[in-house]
């Protein structure tokens, strides 16, 4: 079988997946990608990068919806070089959010196109306006609604579709919610598991060694950069109360500097700087230890003694997930979708985003009360392996493809977030994946596409 997949993050939300059918050495699996400095085993890597960024003069309204364009482009220009390697996908899998996946459809008409639906904006009811700070607008309407176009498009150009959550899910429009089918990412239990003997060595930047222990006072907060979407400023002002009231606890920081998500501070200001010139903190005690290997951010959580996660209204963190499979006494935010997740003192502690009074107090409650958060700590993890497990997602994920190869599609009036696939009629079943032997074609090279590229016109479209 012959495997696309698309993500400009190589391998992003397909880690697991891709990896899964390259381990076949029958499978022919292709990534194009943006991401330089990375290669997996039998895997293709097809390198792209957009011409130019979004005219000065766009309409700010539609700026993403150019870079959409712009990405798009150049990922069918890599695709035309492969279709003229004889390179022909029995399915494509990819990510549309960045505008990747716009135009494979007219590259490969009959190739099904697998896309992962991650977050369709909303001005109303999800991130846009949660802050009572940051009044909604008409022209915030506008720009909310402008934003979802290359969203849109992937949509309508998909056959099918995965969502990691059902909150997630039902943020796409309703009439095309029969494509989606609810199914995570995976969480692998077996590497993020609790150790009772963990310990994490933290250099300061005066070059003094700390080691951190399981069972010591440490207050963890893992995200991809300190930003406001994930809760840092109200993180910050409870590790204010925290460290005035408990003089054991550490706070223990993963996260850059950047902005993933809603506005960066002019300047080149970062939120951290911002937050310490806002609060008093024992800087002895507060670790950044900044980005991290995932080994180290392993052994984070695994000394934890409580994890602290907010977010707003949007799409939910892997670290949660995997802080949880740790056995982490997880406070988290009572906002969607983590209250699909967590049950406020079943599997870990809810509160409200802003309140970071009451996020001080819950972290008191836990360390104070150890013996008592046990089964909390024992649910969460039983939560993961009960709904989240790498093997189960995957076994799912795997199935979800197969009907696509099969030439089956999700059929509207099937249980939302669950579609039934049929056969289109008129369609012929085609023979299920390792079950036919069809003549093999040649796997294609990175080399040998840029080569193409390079060397044969590609179908003309102006960037």
């Amino acid at each position: 079988m012959k495997y696309l997949f698309v993500h400009q993050n190589m391998p992003g939300q397909y880690k697991h997946i891709c990896q899964r059918l390259a381990d076949d050495k029958a499978n022919t699996v292709v990534f194009i990608t943006k991401r330089e400095g990375l290669d997996l085993p039998n895997i293709t890597k097809v390198l792209y990068k957009p011409q130019r960024e979004p005219a000065e003069s766009t309409h700010r309204y539609i700026r993403d919806a150019e870079r959409g364009i712009l990405h798009g482009q150049e990922v069918a220009r890599k695709a035309m070089a492969l279709k003229a390697q004889g390179f022909v996908p029995d399915v494509i899998i990819g990510h549309p959010g960045w505008g990747e996946t716009l135009y494979l459809k007219d590259v490969w008409p009959d190739a099904p196109l697998l896309g992962f639906f991650e977050f369709y904006y909303h001005s109303v009811g999800a991130d846009v306006g949660f802050d009572p700070d940051s009044p909604v607008t008409l022209d915030t309407h506008c720009r909310i609604r402008t934003k979802n176009i290359v969203q849109f498009m992937g949509l309508e150009a998909a056959d099918a579709g995965m969502a990691p959550t059902f909150w997630q899910f039902q943020q796409y429009p309703q009439e095309f919610q029969h494509k989606i089918s609810v199914i995570h990412d995976g969480i692998d239990t077996k590497v993020c598991v609790p150790k009772a003997d963990a310990s994490i060595e933290i250099k300061a930047p005066d070059g003094t060694v700390t080691t951190l222990r399981q069972g010591d006072e440490i207050v963890t907060f893992v995200v991809r950069n300190l930003e406001p979407y994930r809760g840092f400023p109200q993180f910050m002002r409870a590790a204010e109360i925290i460290l005035k009231r408990r003089p054991n606890a550490r706070i223990l920081i993963i996260g850059g500097d950047e902005v993933s998500y809603g506005r960066a501070l002019p300047d080149g200001q970062t939120y951290r700087k911002q937050m310490l010139e806002q609060v008093e903190l024992d800087m002895s005690r507060v670790f950044f230890i900044g980005r991290v290997p995932y080994g180290t951010f392993l052994k984070v959580i695994q000394v934890s003694g409580v994890h602290v996660y907010l977010t707003y209204p949007f799409v939910l963190s892997w670290s949660m997930l995997e802080a949880m499979s740790s056995e982490c006494l997880v406070v988290a935010s009572a906002t969607p979708p983590v209250t699909e997740v967590i049950k406020d003192g079943v599997n870990g502690l809810l509160v409200d985003f802003f309140d970071f009074q009451a996020i001080a107090d819950k972290v008191d409650e836990v360390l104070d009360h150890k013996d008592r958060m046990a089964a909390i700590r024992k649910k969460a993890r039983s939560t993961i392996v009960q709904n989240y497990e790498l093997e189960s997602c995957l076994a799912e994920q795997l199935k979800l493809v197969e009907a696509l190869v099969a030439g089956k599609r999700p059929a509207p009036g099937g249980k939302p977030g669950r579609p039934a696939y049929r056969l289109p009629q008129g369609i012929t079943a085609k023979p299920a994946p390792g079950k036919a032997a069809a003549k093999k074609a040649p796997k294609p090279t990175a080399g040998k596409a840029k080569k193409k590229a390079a060397g044969k016109k590609p179908a003309k479209t102006r960037a």
